[in-house]
C-alpha cells in the first residue's frame, strides 16, 4: 500500500448502505476498512478486498471498540475519512411501551458508538491537519417521527454531534457533516414497514405507499445516493462543507 493512498474507515461496512459506500469509496483508490459484527458479510468483503480490510467489532461495545481500534490506528500511516455508518432501526412502538432494554440498544449503537469510535479517530486525524468524518443520521434527525423514540432520539443527536465536532476541530482541517437519507431501500426500511404495519393494523404496502408519500418526489432514496453524497464530501467538491445536516430524502414533507 502506498503511502499516499487515503484511507478510509467505515463502522457497519461489510454490508448494506456501508458496503456500497465501501464500494464506492475503493473505486476512487482507498483503501477502507471495514468494521462489522458480521463475520459471513466480512468474509465476502475480506475475499474482495483483502483480510487486513475486514474488522470484526462490535461498535456498540467500548470495550472491544478500545481493543480493536487501539492496535488499529497505531498500525495506520494515515487516515483521511471516518463514516460513522453503524445503526439499527429500533423498536416501532409507543413510548410508554418501549422496553429499557430496546431503548438502550437503540442509543448504544445509534449514538454511543459514534463516540465510542471516533475519540480513536480525531488524533491520527490531528496528526495530518487533515480529515473528513460524516455521521450517518437520518431524516429522522430533522422531523419528529412516532412511534421511533429512540431512533428519532439518536439521530438528532448525531446531527448535533456533527456540528459540535466541526467547531471543535475546523482548526485542525477536519470537516465534520451529518447525512440524513430518508427511506432507503432494502432489508432494514422493509423490516420497519413491516413492523409499522403491526402496529397499526395496515398491510405492508399501505404503510409503504405511506412512506413513499412522505416526500416531494414521492419515492425512497438507494444505497447509491447516500454512497454519492459520502464521496462528495470527501473529496475536493466537500472542500469548505462543514457542520452540516444534509437531506437526501427527496424533501421531507413530513415523518407523521
Amino acid at each position: 500500500m502506498s503511502s499516499d493512498q487515503p484511507i478510509a474507515l467505515v463502522s457497519a461496512g461489510a454490508s448494506g448502505i456501508g458496503r456500497t459506500i465501501a464500494d464506492a469509496l475503493w473505486t476512487l483508490d482507498y483503501r477502507v476498512i471495514a468494521l462489522d459484527i458480521n463475520r459471513e458479510f466480512l468474509r465476502d468483503y475480506a475475499n474482495h478486498y483483502g483480510e487486513d480490510s475486514a474488522i470484526l467489532c462490535d461498535v456498540a461495545d467500548p470495550v472491544m471498540v478500545d481493543r480493536t481500534l487501539g492496535g488499529l490506528v497505531d498500525s495506520l500511516p494515515r487516515l483521511d475519512l471516518l463514516v460513522n455508518n453503524a445503526g439499527i432501526s429500533g423498536p416501532t412502538a409507543l413510548l410508554e411501551d418501549i422496553a429499557v432494554d430496546q431503548w438502550q440498544e437503540t442509543i448504544e449503537t445509534d449514538l454511543n458508538s459514534l463516540f465510542y469510535v471516533t475519540r480513536w479517530v480525531i488524533p491520527l486525524m490531528k496528526q495530518r491537519r487533515a480529515g473528513v468524518i460524516i455521521n450517518m443520521a437520518s431524516n429522522a434527525g430533522l422531523f419528529g417521527c412516532p412511534q421511533r423514540s429512540p431512533y428519532a432520539a439518536s439521530k438528532w443527536a448525531a446531527v448535533g454531534l456533527a456540528k459540535t465536532w466541526a467547531m471543535e476541530l475546523g482548526p485542525w482541517n477536519i470537516r465534520v457533516n451529518a447525512i440524513c437519507p430518508g427511506s432507503v431501500e432494502g432489508p432494514r426500511i422493509d423490516q420497519v414497514i413491516h413492523r409499522d404495519a403491526q402496529s397499526r393494523g395496515q398491510s405492508p404496502e399501505e404503510i409503504r405507499a405511506r412512506y413513499e408519500q412522505q416526500n416531494s418526489l414521492r419515492r425512497f432514496v438507494s444505497a447509491d445516493d447516500v454512497a454519492a453524497m459520502v464521496t462528495f464530501l470527501a473529496g475536493p467538491g466537500g472542500a469548505n462543507v462543514t457542520g452540516q445536516a444534509i437531506a437526501i430524502d427527496g424533501h421531507t414533507e413530513t415523518l407523521a
